[in-house]
């Protein structure tokens, strides 16, 4: 699976090739599509990106969490492959396919979650928090929801609405998003907004300034969070917060919605994140990971959450054969590769690696990570945990140039989410880049 035996650059990228495609690039497409680095990849297989010139990357970012089985795996081709030939198309508002029905029970039963659960096909993150907002709104008759400061949920205008991770994203925006959200400050153990323990005072806060105060918990729908904000920088709070939303959200009546759009799928070394948490939401929005790369999202949750009078909610191309079928194989070579261990094994010895740099360069100012999921943010000064963006963005280009794709995310981190079919080998390899790329920007 695995193309090559590691990194090889052959002209410093972007090469001349490159070069000429990104032109036309720049050329024809929105400027509002933000690239981490000048790569225009011709290839893929397994844990390595081949560009147009020639270059090899070893994939330490997996295009934000979605290729986890390696790029191009084997049984998703042939799964896409035999439904190409089969059935591309059936319009889900009008007709009903096999592929969606086959998929719809396995997720039920694996997504947490006790007692009858159905799913909503959709083609994206934002498509599938969309789907959970509306059914929040329609099932209990309330319009304002809770996120937290940080957050990702996507970019179309209600998912939008609950989205605070950078201001450029609501630029221009404000009077056209989802309105009625309050946002709460999230438990970050390492930059804690407050004097006191972060889980303790961020769930005060929730219940003191936010729901008794500014969103009552009577006009509130759910509260929707990410069990690991992604897009925030890889930030994991402590299991006392989230089960304290748990607890809250039973209490008060307000629905729970994770967003597991990045978390999901073996990631963090258990299939969803919050079965780590030990959390049971009401729904759980999925995508990224779910078809190795083709566009689909889903909305899984309790039963009588997602139903609703006829044409409510519906779309066309959610649930389309050919990326359920793509679907259908991840889920089968997460549980034949033993992919959520092997998530854990990858986690562990990632973040050992990366605890030894950062006593090397204090530059690093956190580690953080569950499973394969892992953080690490820089800071000009480990004690005044000032963000360094210019050293963050420096390194990411020096890991680029040396055949390493990393990805940025927050302020000033840095977010690893490997495919889970890297050996140690590999992981050994990624982690001397970086090595090399600290004492490069350090110089």
């Amino acid at each position: 699976m695995h193309a090559g035996t590691g990194p090889h650059i052959a002209v410093t990228p972007p090469g001349p090739r490159a070069e000429a495609v990104i032109a036309r690039d720049e050329r024809y497409l929105s400027t509002s599509l933000m690239r981490t680095a000048r790569l225009v990849a011709a290839s893929a297989h397994g844990a390595y990106v081949d560009d147009v010139d020639g270059n090899r990357f070893l994939d330490f970012g997996s295009g934000i969490g979605v290729t986890i089985l390696g790029h191009t795996h084997p049984r998703v081709v042939t799964a896409i492959e035999r439904q190409t030939t089969q059935l591309i198309h059936v319009n889900s508002c009008d007709y009903f396919s096999l592929p969606q029905v086959a998929y719809a029970e396995r997720i039920t039963a694996l997504v947490p979650g006790a007692g009858p659960k159905r799913v909503f096909f959709s083609n994206s993150g934002s498509e599938a928090v969309e789907a959970a907002v509306k059914s929040a709104v329609y099932h209990t008759g309330r319009t304002g929801f809770v996120a937290f400061t940080g957050g990702f949920h996507g970019r179309t205008m209600g998912a939008l609405g609950l989205t605070s991770n950078a201001a450029v994203s609501r630029a221009r925006y404000s009077g056209a998003m989802m309105p009625s959200v309050a946002f709460a400050p999230f438990a970050n153990p390492y930059r804690n907004p407050f004097s006191g323990d972060c889980s303790e005072a961020a769930l005060r806060y929730l219940e003191d300034e936010i729901l008794d105060r500014v969103l009552p918990a009577e006009n509130c729908a759910a509260i929707v969070f990410e069990p690991i904000q992604g897009a925030g920088g890889y930030i994991v709070p402590p299991t006392e917060f989230v089960r304290g939303l748990e607890r809250i959200c039973r209490e008060r009546g307000i629905l729970l919605v994770a967003d597991e759009v990045q978390t999901g799928f073996a990631k963090t070394g258990h299939m969803f994140a919050s079965e780590a948490f030990g959390v049971e939401p009401d729904l759980v929005c999925l995508s990224k990971a779910i078809a190795a790369g083709l566009p689909m999202g889903a909305t899984v949750g309790r039963a009588e959450l997602l139903e609703w009078e006829s044409n409510t909610h519906e779309n066309t191309l959610g649930g389309n054969p050919v990326v359920v079928a793509a679907a259908l194989a991840v889920l089968d070579v997460i549980e034949e590769e033993g992919l959520v261990e092997r998530a854990a094994e990858i986690g562990e010895r990632i973040t050992a690696g990366l605890g030894e740099l950062q006593a090397a360069h204090p530059r690093i100012g956190d580690v953080r990570g569950l499973g394969a999921m892992i953080g690490l943010e820089f800071v000009t000064d480990p004690e005044t945990r000032e963000p360094d963006t210019p050293a963050r963005d420096a390194f990411i280009t020096t890991c680029f140039e040396s055949g390493l794709l990393v990805l940025g995310a927050g302020a000033s981190s840095i977010r690893l989410s490997p495919p889970l079919v890297l050996t140690d080998a590999e992981i050994d390899t990624g982690l001397d880049i970086m090595a090399d790329a600290l004492g490069a920007i350090e110089t």
